[in-house]
């Protein structure tokens, strides 16, 4: 059989990680303390990254640790002793962009697995032959490329080394990632992991005779989103994906929560199986798509991979975060005899909701949370500290580290 695709997740701290490959990740992939281009998540101090790492190789995963900035000059200081201490750690590949990066990788530790990054722009086999020639066993394709493009490269690269798309997730209107917007506008540099988004700003037009008069560039009363792009969303097109020879497929998202990491890796990990068992019979279930939708998100594309983006909307007109579902908590634990499930709060919640509670490759079940107590036993009519614990009775059972959320009556 058929070496079954890798399902890729962000992994912005070490809770993060556990989450990831409970939820069904085949791999994830982190920044360490420098080198990475996300300064907004946490990132790993090494004994954090080396925990992470036992954890995921003790069930069959792996670690990629990003060292993929567009480096200056004092950017390289002390990259060899770190790359030194990852093999040291265990780490199964590094994700560099930049040739000068990978050739002190290759000295500092000549077996390696290095994986060059989306930041690469990397749209053509001719490139593809080439960082194989310099030693990397995966290249992550440009964002920019269509489905037919990545089948021809691949087919053209007979296999001899592996390809990585994005499969979910935030886009760039840069290509690959590749802006100056960020250092533009307030001085951050995007290209060495602190973007401020400026893509997602509101913007309005002023017509210099008259200062101080905004007029948006559309009609809206939210501002004008001329940056602003989509998300990207291949989970109606998984099969495509996989058919097409692409070994191991991305989700973005370093930064964003943990609800939103155990939401989007369970509903592909599910999908994915689900393709597996019977190839011929897959069908696309809109459940996973309506489970996908239960995270803040904004409208979804699948950006270059049947044609231009912006023929699919993706960099036309205002795009904000929708939000059906709050999350409301982690369960903590649950005693099967009384029922009673405990939760530590992360939205508020009122005696008598409905919440949904899934977990792991499991269906989420619908109960409502009745009898709440704080954690001196004190009936409460809701929890609405930040953190707080607090018990309730349901009527269905539950697992330790279940995710709690509850439907909004209006939309967000």
């Amino acid at each position: 059989m058929t070496k079954k695709v890798e399902l890729l997740a962000p992994a912005g701290d070490l809770d993060k990680l556990k989450i990831a490959i409970d939820y069904g990740a085949d791999a994830v992939y982190l920044g360490g303390e420098a080198f990475g281009l996300r300064t907004a998540s946490k990132n790993f101090p090494l004994e954090d990254m080396k925990e992470g790492v036992d954890y995921a190789h003790a069930r069959g995963k792996a670690v990629h640790v990003t060292m993929n900035i567009i480096p200056h000059e004092e950017d390289l200081d002390g990259l060899e002793d770190y790359v030194k201490d990852l093999d040291r750690i265990g780490i199964d590949a590094l994700i560099v962009a930049d040739p000068g990066i990978f050739s002190l990788v290759k000295k500092a530790a000549p077996h390696m697995e290095i994986h060059m990054s989306t930041q690469g722009s990397i749209t053509n086999s001719a490139t593809v032959k080439f960082w194989k020639d310099q030693g990397a066993s995966r290249v992550v394709l440009a964002r920019e490329l269509s489905l037919k493009e990545i089948q021809a490269i691949i087919e053209d690269t007979q296999g001899e080394i592996e390809i990585e798309t994005f499969l979910h997730g935030a886009m760039c209107m840069s290509y690959s990632g590749r802006c100056l917007l960020s250092n533009y506008m307030v001085n951050r540099d995007a290209n060495r992991g602190d973007c401020s988004q400026p893509c997602r700003y509101k913007y309005y037009l002023m017509e210099e005779t008259r200062p101080g008069e905004y007029f948006p560039i559309e009609e809206n009363d939210q501002g004008s989103y001329i940056l602003n792009s989509k998300d990207l969303c291949m989970i109606e097109h998984l099969d495509q994906l996989i058919e097409s020879g692409i070994r191991s497929l991305k989700i973005e998202g370093r930064v964003k929560s943990e609800y939103y990491l155990a939401t989007v890796v369970r509903s592909y990990r599910r999908a994915i199986d689900r393709y597996y068992e019977d190839p011929e019979a897959y069908q696309f279930d809109p459940k996973d798509l309506e489970e996908i939708k239960k995270v803040s998100h904004r409208d979804f594309t699948t950006g270059f991979y049947f044609g231009e983006a912006k023929q699919n909307g993706t960099m036309d007109g205002e795009v904000s975060y929708l939000r059906y579902y709050d999350f409301v908590g982690r369960v903590l634990d649950y005693d099967p005899e009384t029922g009673r499930v405990t939760i530590q709060q992360r939205n508020r919640v009122f005696q008598g909701d409905q919440v949904e509670i899934f977990g792991p490759q499991r269906d989420h079940v619908t109960v409502s949370l009745e009898d709440l107590k704080n954690e001196e036993g004190e009936p409460i009519l809701s929890a609405n500290h930040p953190k707080m614990i607090y018990t309730a009775t349901i009527d269905k059972p539950v697992e330790k580290g279940d995710f709690v959320r509850k439907k909004l009556e209006d939309e967000i």
